[in-house]
């Protein structure tokens, strides 16, 4: 079980704490955190694993937006569990408060407070389908803060249990307002690729997930199957989704939640094509580093390519930089990186960016070479494959609108040089 749960900012600061069971867990494990993030990732967490061990404790964490979720425990627990429900209630804040951010958590603390209160009892998990919050404690809006400025008290609370907690679909309200009578269907990939310095592909593969926008009467019955789901590897679903229709037929049935939610993630793996192709040249001689990239479409996905950036780190010791491009536009910040930003890439020619490095006196090669990040968006497609075959609707009162949408997007696409 988990004993507290802390909220930290940016620099370390600790904005919300909340203690979980019995034994309070001091906030000097929140200084040890910070120290080892420091002392390991140069401040960033992003980049320490998501479990760490403490002398005292065990440590789980995520970030989001600026925002650390520390969670700590001194009992044995599975590890996925901490850090799937630290997930949740960043998931569940960011769908209250709009944003997550250091500014908009300090102006909701009790909001913040609330929602931990009914998501965890002693420790453990209890409330954590938003459908069901959100009728225990009603979102943040103009009013309700006026009423706390005036009253000082909180007019958040609802005074009644939810019906939907005694449901047999605890996701879904019993009562849905305003429905729309239509659902969406997005899939949306990210593409991690790694191409080494000879441009072979070395790995690729897409991470996806099945996002729904539900907006329904009743307690409609869904049922969604895919051209092709023997491709897919790692399923993971929302709880809304019947697990034997899966295991037997590969068809997702489902009585959905209102609204937008995840319904699976999914891993395609060993893809053997990437849509475009980066040509890192690198060549160093006398104190000087000859760099040309050349940027241009592998395969075409017959969609547009947008928002195309390549990004590098310069290496150590370098002086200075002088980088241009015959298409786009390059940057360098104030870290040392060289962003590159595409866009589109012409249909008359292949974007080129071209020009040297100089190195520091006394070194006349460049032994460290840079990796290229890339990014990309592409509109319509889902680069794995994946198509969604057919989507049954059933227990409405009239036939629904139903809309599909593919996105591919890149996600860890390194190039080496």
């Amino acid at each position: 079980m988990l004993q507290c749960i802390f909220l930290l900012s940016d620099s370390g600061e600790v904005m919300v704490e909340k203690q979980m069971a019995g034994h309070r867990v001091d906030r000097a494990i929140c200084g040890w955190f910070w120290d080892y993030v420091v002392a390991h990732a140069a401040g960033d967490p992003s980049k320490v694993l998501q479990v760490v061990v403490s002398p005292t404790h065990y440590l789980f964490h995520i970030y989001r937006n600026g925002v650390t979720f520390l969670a700590c425990t001194q009992v044995e627990m599975p590890p996925l569990m901490a850090i799937e429900f630290l997930s949740r209630v960043a998931d569940v804040l960011t769908d209250y408060l709009g944003d997550l951010n250091e500014d908009i958590i300090k102006d909701n603390f009790v909001i913040v407070y609330q929602v931990l209160d009914e998501m965890m009892d002693n420790g453990f998990p209890l409330t954590t389908e938003p459908n069901i919050l959100k009728e225990m404690i009603a979102p943040p809006n103009i009013v309700n803060k006026m009423l706390n400025v005036v009253t000082g008290q909180s007019s958040t609370l609802g005074s009644k249990l939810p019906d939907a907690a005694a449901s047999f679909v605890p996701w879904r309200s019993t009562v849905v307002k305003d429905a729309s009578n239509e659902v969406y269907v997005n899939i949306v990939e990210e593409l991690d690729a790694c191409v080494n310095r000879e441009g072979v592909l070395v790995k690729c593969e897409a991470y996806g997930e099945v996002q729904v926008n539900c907006s329904l009467p009743g307690v409609p019955e869904l049922t969604v199957s895919f051209a092709n789901p023997t491709i897919i590897n790692d399923v993971s679903f929302h709880p809304c989704v019947r697990f034997k229709p899966w295991e037997s037929n590969q068809v997702l049935s489902f009585v959905p939640p209102n609204g937008q939610f995840k319904l699976m993630s999914y891993r395609v793996k060993k893809l053997k094509k990437t849509p475009i192709y980066v040509k890192p040249q690198l060549t160093s001689d006398s104190g000087n580093c000859r760099v040309d990239v050349m940027v241009g479409i592998r395969n075409d996905p017959g969609k547009p390519i947008d928002s195309i950036t390549v990004q590098f780190q310069l290496p150590p010791l370098i002086v200075s930089a002088d980088l241009t491009a015959n298409y786009g536009t390059v940057d360098i910040l104030a870290d040392k990186t060289c962003l590159w930003t595409i866009g589109q890439i012409p249909k008359d020619r292949a974007p080129v960016l071209s020009g040297s490095l100089r190195l520091e006196e006394g070194l006349a090669q460049l032994h460290t070479l840079p990796t290229f990040q890339v990014k990309f968006k592409i509109m319509g497609v889902a680069l794995s494959g994946l198509q969604i075959d057919k989507l049954d609707v059933k227990n409405t009162p009239r036939a629904p609108y139903k809309g599909f949408r593919a996105q591919t997007q890149a996600g860890k696409y390194e190039v080496r040089s």
